[in-house]
């Protein structure tokens, strides 16, 4: 056993970035960069909306939130820390559930293994709920068994059916690829196969050609050799000149041999498909069919004009071969159908159509159309002489070939109307196949906005119904009353103003003789009548004693740009 290991690549594959896929090239920085920018988007909306377990974190939540923004940039990257770290930030911060959702979908997209998808899903959702019980009694929003409840419909609503969409959506990758590359494999089949008949048809043409002319050109070498033997005796001045057309004509047959080797390998046919005199002739078409007639199928025959016999040897193999070909079709696929054969022969084409009826017994399911090799052929042979070859169902159920070939065929004119081979390969999912890469993202983008919006609403109504059943955990603020402490008042109204302590000053009533100090806050009153209402509350220690309402008077003055318009100072 060898022990060698393979040679090391001299130029290693590049290191993978951060926030590229398997399968992805690039560093993807600019994408990168876009999911950032919408991720924190997202997180600030949703913070913005409601979220007041973000607002107990205080400096905590901006924080956070960046570690998400953070894990769901590099998901593709590594998507089980995507989607566990999002899910566990997700107990703590409802903010970043979309995120969660995002990195969860994606996760399981990539992820082809059904049983690591459902542990990935799983830890995720218990994850989520962990940190919701553990959390919820510190950050205040309520007791464990109301931060389990929330995480619950969380993991549920952010987690898994983000989740199995996801898998589903790579199944459904994984399935399309896989039929792109059956089709693309089967494409490449049928090519190979057209390509097979093609150059077996033209091996037995180059063969054909290597049997009449090569017979002719060996005759006229035999003579020419006689010829030098003769003149020898009797003419001893023009034996060269016959020495000359023997290695002319030895010469000619080699050429010969060469050029036919562009056409294939040179094979011999034999039996039926012997190449004689006879062959495309009435009588050579009449034995094909009263050998058909033989195998029981009913075959009516018709020839019009003369017989082929002074036609070039080529026309009378392509007949040959296109009535034999059709009736072996016709007994292989329609046996027992009436067939009708007919050849025209006019001075500038030979038509010959092969006409066959819907078959009586249907044949069996394994026989299916055939492989069709035989009607390249067929087709290769007429269009290289310079006609044409039609073959298809009739309006009946039947099956029709007809074929047009020249009568006298001019040199050259075999490769006039020669369909170019196929040499590209067969691709699964080629450039210009499906829709363009920039219609595919406007696609992705506008699917992914669906997906969050219908996420979110699950989601609020998730949360809505979790809160009606743990009470009004999201309740206003008390108003202040008499006997609260000074952080419960400050909680609910701005801090002191220096503005409004000023305004109030030799206005204001009389402080309680008990009061150590007194709040004056900012926008608590509404002007009414030039007098601007003001509210002072006032503490003993650090327990509100006292809330007064009072007013004072507003200055006015003509605004001198706006005559007419008064302000208020």
């Amino acid at each position: 056993m060898s022990t060698s290991a393979p040679p090391a690549s001299a130029h290693p594959p590049p290191a993978r970035s951060l926030f590229a896929g398997p399968g992805e090239d690039g560093r993807q920085l600019w994408r990168a960069a876009g999911e950032a920018v919408l991720a924190t988007v997202l997180v600030v909306l949703v913070h913005q909306g409601e979220s007041e377990i973000d607002a107990r974190l205080r400096g905590g939540a901006a924080a956070l939130g960046l570690l998400g923004v953070a894990l769901v940039v590099v998901r593709r990257r590594f998507p089980v820390a995507g989607v566990l770290g999002l899910a566990a930030l997700m107990g703590v911060m409802p903010s970043v559930a979309l995120l969660t959702a995002v990195a969860a979908h994606t996760s399981t997209r990539q992820r082809e293994t059904p049983r690591r998808r459902v542990a990935l899903l799983l830890v995720a959702a218990a994850a989520a709920m962990a940190t919701g019980a553990v959390s919820a009694p510190v950050v205040g929003p309520g007791s464990w068994s109301f931060g389990l409840a929330l995480g619950a419909v969380l993991a549920v609503t952010t987690v898994i059916v983000p989740g199995l969409v996801g898998a589903a959506a790579g199944q459904q990758d994984r399935l399309l690829r896989a039929w792109r590359e059956r089709t693309a494999a089967a494409e490449e089949a049928r090519r190979l196969a057209d390509s097979e008949a093609r150059v077996r048809e033209r091996s037995r043409i180059a063969a054909e050609m290597h049997d009449l002319v090569g017979h002719r050109l060996s005759l006229v070498s035999l003579h020419a050799g006689g010829l030098e033997l003769a003149l020898g005796r009797t003419a001893p001045e023009l034996r060269d000149e016959a020495a000359v057309v023997g290695r002319a004509s030895r010469d000619a047959m080699q050429e010969l041999r060469e050029v036919l080797g562009v056409l294939g390998p040179l094979g011999r046919d034999t039996g039926t498909d012997a190449l004689t005199d006879a062959t495309g002739t009435r009588a050579d078409v009449e034995a094909l069919i009263a050998e058909s007639r033989s195998g029981g199928i009913p075959v009516g025959f018709s020839w019009e004009g003369p017989d082929l016999d002074a036609r070039p040897a080529r026309v009378r193999r392509a007949v040959h071969r296109v009535v034999r070909e059709s009736l072996t079709n016709v007994h292989r696929y329609a046996a027992g159908a009436r067939v009708t054969v007919t050849v025209r022969h006019g001075d500038a084409l030979v038509e010959v159509r092969v006409r066959n009826d819907v078959p009586p017994v249907p044949p069996a399911a394994t026989t299916g159309l055939g492989t069709g090799r035989g009607l390249i052929g067929l087709r290769e042979r007429v269009t290289l002489l310079g006609g044409d070859l039609e073959a298809g169902r009739t309006p009946d159920g039947g099956f029709a070939v007809a074929a047009g070939i020249p009568a006298d065929p001019r040199f050259g004119a075999e490769t006039a109307d020669v369909q170019p081979y196929e040499t590209e390969p067969a691709v699964a999912d080629g450039p210009g196949s499906g829709l363009s890469t920039l219609q595919r993202c406007l696609a992705g983008a506008v699917t992914g906005l669906l997906g969050l919006t219908g996420v979110g609403v699950m989601m609020l109504f998730g949360v809505a119904l979790v809160v009606d059943a743990y009470g009004p955990v999201y309740h206003r603020p008390e108003k202040p009353r008499v006997g609260m402490s000074r952080e419960q008042v400050q909680r609910v109204v701005s801090g002191d103003d220096d503005t409004v302590r000023a305004a109030a000053a030799g206005r204001e009533p009389p402080r309680p003789a008990s009061a150590s100090d007194c709040l004056y806050p900012w926008g608590s009153g509404v002007a009414k009548g030039g007098r601007l209402e003001l509210v002072r509350y006032c503490f003993r220690a650090d327990t509100l004693i006292a809330i007064d309402r009072f007013t004072v008077p507003i200055v006015t003055e003509e605004d001198p740009t706006h005559p007419g318009r008064t302000t208020h100072d």
